[in-house]
């Protein structure tokens, strides 16, 4: 999957680029089925890590900050009443599974080191490119939560910055389900905020730039189920709460380059045991 020099420059001009029927129906469906597995499988008992945007300072209870090289589960927000229960059944309440998918589920990891993606990674300029993270989102129908305005290279910051999403339509995304939406041509404006683990515990925001995004000129990504977008790690996007009866799953990995420096207080670390891996280690 080498990308032409015109889908180059779309990419290098809007930030993202959407390349669809990157995935058949059949792989889709596999992904659906094994994430549902996982979820069948998660003993909720004594769990309650919700995952969340809105909050300036996010979640950073253990049990995501060692998530790295795991595979977890977390909540949507509205998945819980007043009494801290479950308002519905599990499997429509989880809001995603992180963040080592890729490397320790057989079924995803099958899938995210495909040589179709090594030649991706490859077409993009990469040295020697890591996967970094993956999780699989669910988007739950009537309380699938916000994802506000952000980039990736806040959450994955290399110096210098070399992130990239990828983000697999597991489902259709339509406007009514809350497809992507980007501020096409964001990523030129520079990183504003990296978050990181603090130095007191937990984690915190730091802010390189204060100015707001124009998100009203965002513009929405609706596309199909087997639609690979490619997200500059610079690029703003977002995603509105799903309130429709749809759900919209999506598979995403984010992928770095190892000849640059990932520094030790990104939130999101790996024990010895498990090192970020590059395509050639597993083909």
């Amino acid at each position: 999957m080498q990308l032409t020099e015109h889908q180059l420059a779309d990419y290098e001009r809007d930030g993202f680029l959407v390349i669809e029927n990157f995935v058949n129906r059949d792989t889709c469906e596999t992904l659906k089925r094994r994430a549902d597995e996982l979820v069948a499988g998660f003993e909720v008992e004594g769990i309650a890590s919700v995952f969340s945007t809105q909050e300036q300072t996010r979640t950073s209870d253990d049990y995501f900050l060692e998530s790295g090289d795991k595979i977890r589960f977390f909540f949507e927000e509205d998945a819980f009443n007043s009494a801290g229960r479950l308002k519905q059944s599990k499997a429509q309440s989880i809001n995603k599974i992180g963040h080592a998918l890729h490397d320790l589920d057989p079924t995803f990891e099958q899938f995210s080191y495909a040589k179709e993606l090594a030649e991706l990674a490859a077409s993009l300029g990469y040295r020697q490119p890591l996967l970094a993270q993956s999780m699989y989102i669910f988007k739950q129908p009537t309380i699938g939560g916000e994802v506000v305005c952000h980039q990736d290279a806040t959450f994955l910051y290399t110096e210098p910055m070399s992130v990239t999403g990828l983000w697999f339509a597991l489902e259709d995304a339509t406007k009514e389900n809350s497809c992507l939406r980007a501020i096409r041509g964001g990523h030129r404006g520079g990183l504003k905020k990296r978050f990181v683990r603090a130095a007191t515990g937990g984690t915190t925001f730091i802010t390189l730039d204060d100015s707001d995004w124009q998100e009203q000129e965002s513009v929405c990504l609706e596309v199909k189920q087997g639609t690979l977008i490619l997200l500059h790690g610079l690029l703003p996007h977002l995603s509105e709460a799903n309130r429709s009866p749809q759900s919209r799953h999506a598979y995403t990995l984010h992928i770095i380059d190892g000849v640059c420096h990932y520094p030790a207080e990104n939130w999101l670390q790996r024990g010895r045991q498990l090192p970020f891996r590059g395509f050639e280690a597993w083909n």
